[in-house]
């Protein structure tokens, strides 16, 4: 991927925001783990995440249908 040079000159005009830093590291604090608890990690949260994602992935898989149509338009 190649930016222009109007690209360029945007980005490094924007790292020097001080807003935008702000609001970044106000968007790096409000990060949440929701497999930690209480300053360590949960392990029977993690071992639903695990399960529940495993149930989700291994469901049987429908048959493939293909698209029968002559003009697709998006």
């Amino acid at each position: 991927m190649s930016l222009s040079d109007r690209a360029i000159k945007e980005l490094v005009e924007l790292s020097k925001s001080d807003s935008l830093r702000k609001d970044m590291e106000t968007v790096a604090s409000q990060r949440h783990n929701p497999f930690i608890k209480d300053g360590t990690i949960d392990v029977d949260t993690y071992i639903e995440f695990l399960n529940q994602f495993n149930e989700f992935t291994n469901h049987e898989p429908k048959p493939f249908q293909p698209i029968i149509d002559k003009e697709m338009k998006l």
